[in-house]
């Protein structure tokens, strides 16, 4: 039988959350993220200047492979892999064809590839990648995959026996330009967006198929605002290691967010990486400084930050000069901010998030936020 292991006893606005984990899939991490991007070379030069993300790993015509080029970039714990077909017959090339540049894989790492496979398939799990293991002089690693919402797809890593700079098959990357790293440490999270009616039944796929909890949900009335509303689900595994929030549209007067990307990426699809740091005053201004923009929050919503937040370690108006938002639960507070789509699609883009002890995720911060996006897809002219 299964264990079970009891969450944290989270709190948010006062909501107790007393959810049990199926602990049958263990999962120590997220192992990394797949961009399948137009080309990847350059976008790797892009998150490298921009992001601050190092060169770690390449693959491609000059390691004997002939349909995709694949480049691995790293900062902190944060691995992700910007791929490019080679040839126009190819999963790579329909993806980027169908929703331009995006994501398509979320790996994680697993103690058994194997094992994951078979429990997840045995619950329901549509397979992606059967299971196999990959070798070279430094050992061995095996992986399998299923798929999910849209055309993401989970793919299990198991590690355990490898000492490779990445995966068999990739060689060490190195180039003369290494501009610094910006200070990000570890994916904090990742939303998935989907259809309309269909969040409950993502969220009891990874309830029912991977084991993972309910943490919280928002409804319309806690993310909404005069023309736009959505719904949400947070789920997470036994060790809290992973949280996937997903996200549905929700009627409102005009066309929301999510309706938005899911036009644009032509189905559903990961819609934002969070990404952690212990100085988002650093991580950010640096980032501002390399060209990523971010959206606007309005002065205002300085004026009562303190009122509703308290006491807090930085200067307000510095926080207000970057753009950076403030939030807390019973548990601390936690500072925010969201670029702007970093696709000429206005679909995926990242938040950089510090937490000062919060472990909710800014229901303080949705009215203002929402109200930015908003403005932007006005200056669309998709709202």
């Amino acid at each position: 039988m299964d264990n079970l292991t009891t969450l944290k006893n989270y709190s948010y606005s006062g909501e107790k959350i007393f959810e049990k984990a199926q602990d049958f899939l263990p999962i120590n991490g997220t192992d990394y993220v797949e961009f399948y991007v137009g080309n990847a070379k350059q976008s790797a030069h892009y998150y490298k200047t921009a992001f601050g993300f190092q060169e770690l790993a390449y693959c491609g015509l000059e390691t004997g492979v002939r349909d995709r080029t694949s480049y691995v970039l790293q900062q902190g714990k944060i691995l992700i892999i910007l791929t490019t077909p080679l040839v126009e017959e190819s999963d790579v090339a329909r993806h980027i064809a169908k929703h331009g540049d995006g994501i398509r894989v979320i790996a994680l790492w697993v103690d058994d590839a194997y094992d994951a496979f078979e429990k997840t398939v045995l619950r329901g799990a549509k397979p992606f990648l059967q299971p196999e293991t990959l070798e070279d002089e430094n050992g061995t690693v095996r992986r399998s995959g299923i798929h999910t919402y849209g055309d993401t797809v989970h793919i299990f890593i198991e590690r355990k026996d490898y000492n490779g700079i990445f995966l068999p098959g990739f060689e060490k990357w190195e180039t003369e330009y290494r501009p610094s790293p910006m200070g990000l440490k570890y994916i904090d999270h990742m939303v998935g967006n989907v259809e309309l009616g269909k969040m409950n039944e993502w969220s009891d796929f990874y309830q029912n198929v991977m084991g993972f909890a309910n943490l919280i949900t928002f409804d319309d009335k806690d993310i909404s605002t005069e023309y736009t509303a959505l719904m949400s689900k947070v789920m997470t595994n036994g060790n809290g290691y992973i949280k996937f929030p997903l996200n549905e549209p929700a009627k409102g007067k005009k066309k929301s967010q999510i309706e938005e990307f899911l036009d644009f990426y032509n189905g559903p699809g990961c819609q934002h990486l969070a990404v952690a740091t212990d100085d988002i005053v650093y991580t950010v201004s640096e980032m501002r400084k390399k060209g990523v923009e971010f959206l606007y929050v309005p002065g205002t919503y300085y004026d009562s930050v303190k009122e509703r937040v308290g006491i807090i370690e930085e200067d307000l108006e510095i926080l207000k000069k970057w753009g950076i938002m403030v939030d807390r639960d019973e548990d601390g507070y936690l500072l925010q901010i969201f670029t702007k789509p970093v696709e000429d699609r206005p679909t995926l883009f990242f938040e950089i998030i510090q937490r000062k002890g919060a472990k909710s995720f800014g229901k303080g911060n949705f009215k203002a936020l929402f109200e930015s996006i908003e403005a932007e897809q006005a200056r669309r002219g998709t709202l």
